[in-house]
């Protein structure tokens, strides 16, 4: 799952975007501790709970989407996380990793998207620090630049320190 919906968030809103998609984990995996301190959600494993995360924000990225849920219904994605849900409560799992996961994404769904549209501010913008890591690492395409900057002077500017070592005239060693 996080194969499949993790690389098309990656490719699609969060297309070149990296220090925003790192900044979503982020929030989504202290969100997920946070509310499992509150002893009715505990929770030992939040992996799934994670993956919950990130199936939600997809569902709501790509609403419109059909869904094939094991070869039995075509739904749309808009409610495929709530199907999971369903699925794993008939299997016998516990509800309150899943449940974690669909609030944890939800929370960020609504803080970055919903609630600006509204007209209020973006609350969550991803943090100085997470693009100055993303940044440093090289995680990542880098960011789009401005069709008043040229390419090269973009890469010179994002990576400074980086670039031409050496701009004389060429010879080849085996002529």
């Amino acid at each position: 799952m996080i194969a499949r919906y993790g690389v098309q968030l990656e490719k699609g809103p969060f297309e070149r975007r990296t220090a925003d998609f790192l900044w979503m984990m982020i929030f989504g995996a202290l969100t997920l501790l946070v509310l499992s301190a509150i002893p009715l959600f505990w929770s030992p494993f939040l992996g799934v709970s994670l993956v919950f995360m990130l199936v939600y924000v997809w569902s709501r990225e790509y609403p419109n989407a059909n869904i094939n849920l094991y070869g039995l219904v075509q739904l749309k994605a808009f409610y495929f996380p709530w199907a999971m849900l369903a699925l794993d409560v008939i299997f016998g799992s516990p509800i309150w990793p899943d449940l974690l996961g669909i609030i944890a994404g939800h929370l960020y769904h609504f803080l970055t998207v919903l609630h600006p549209l509204a007209g209020g501010k973006n609350i969550l913008k991803t943090p100085r620090w997470v693009h100055k890591i993303v940044a440093r690492w090289r995680i990542g395409a880098p960011p789009p630049t401005s069709r008043s900057q040229p390419a090269a002077a973009a890469a010179a500017a994002a990576a400074p320190g980086t670039g031409v070592a050496f701009r004389g005239r060429s010879y080849r060693l085996d002529d």
